[in-house]
């Protein structure tokens, strides 16, 4: 059913070089839970998305985030996440506590990218995402990678392809000084 979808955006970032192997994720809210990719498949190849239940167990072929799916569609109203490992917005996450952005995109968007803590897969990012994208619509977990929340998965990739695109910009202005 979502399976286009997915594999549409997951070509789209792939293109971009924001994920590579199977690295990354993404999900769409339904009903009383959400579809989710399946853990260890490829974003650009079309396979059925697993269906997640907002509360009890997940079904053991859903990917490893699929606690933070659930935690942001239980703290907010966003529809779609995309999760993806953007190079320069895990490194900026590596050395600041939070992006400013300076390119005339990202301060028209996103102009402050909130960096939370937590190890991958386990509900203390699960419950840091969720809480910073309250908020905002996007968010680096430090050394992980980006979480975007939005209405359509399209406006989620989008968003991904901003933060890396802004930070890609700070680090080369350091070239520039």
């Amino acid at each position: 059913m979502y399976s286009v979808e997915f594999e549409r955006i997951g070509k789209r970032l792939f293109a971009e070089h924001l994920v590579g192997g199977n690295f990354g994720n993404m999900s769409v809210r339904t009903g009383d839970g959400f579809f989710i990719k399946r853990t260890g498949t490829c974003l650009d190849i079309a396979t059925e998305p697993v269906l997640v239940p907002l509360s009890g167990n997940a079904p053991k072929e859903a990917s490893s985030e699929y606690r933070v799916h659930r935690a942001v569609y239980a703290t907010t109203n966003h529809a779609a996440i995309v999760h993806a490992h953007p190079p320069y917005a895990v490194a900026a996450s590596l050395v600041l506590n939070e992006i400013i952005t300076e390119d005339s995109e990202g301060e028209t968007f996103c102009p402050r990218i909130p960096i939370v803590t937590g190890a991958p897969g386990t509900q203390e990012v699960a419950d840091n995402v969720a809480r910073a994208l309250v908020s905002s619509k996007l968010v680096i977990a430090r050394g992980h990678g980006t979480f975007s929340a939005g209405a359509t998965l399209t406006e989620a990739y989008v968003l991904t392809s901003l933060a890396e695109h802004s930070c890609r910009i700070l680090a080369l202005k350091k070239h520039f000084l």
